[in-house]
């Protein structure tokens, strides 16, 4: 049991850390503000270092992690472009980066749980992506 749910969880913090990555790269190149830039690639570089742990940790167990559903990586690179393409902004994007934010941070914790019997490490690995995503969040409602 105790196996199982550290890498289930390991797996959720994998999905959830990739499609971090995948919507700061999907707005990347409409962001106006300097600042807001490097403050998103500094939290996308954290996400990878964070996702190189989550792997190494998946290794160890001889399992290959999990993607993102590709349903709701279609999902938000849609909600992404049509709202951009509505108001290309830095405000539009702030806008879209608190709603997934939410959605990951809500997410987590209900991973977190879920998978109640995981590992400390595990947990410990969940917790720092959840405030990862907290710290994302406060930042950029200085653009909403």
């Amino acid at each position: 049991m105790i196996e199982q749910d550290t890498i289930k969880l390991l797996r959720e913090c994998d999905a959830g850390v990739k499609m971090g990555i995948a919507s700061i790269d999907d707005v990347l190149d409409y962001v106006k503000s300097q600042k807001l830039k490097d403050f998103l690639i500094d939290c996308k570089n954290e996400h990878i270092s964070l996702d190189r742990e989550i792997g190494a940790e998946l290794n160890r167990f001889h399992d290959e992690g999990k993607n993102p559903n590709p349903i709701a990586k279609g999902m938000s690179w849609i909600k992404t472009n049509m709202k951009i393409m509505m108001d290309e902004s830095d405000s539009t994007i702030a806008d879209l980066m608190t709603d997934g934010c939410d959605m990951g941070i809500k997410s987590l914790n209900k991973y977190l749980n879920e998978y109640e019997a995981a590992e400390e490490f595990a947990k410990d690995i969940c917790k720092r992506l959840i405030k990862l995503e907290e710290k994302l969040e406060k930042e950029i409602r200085n653009y909403l």
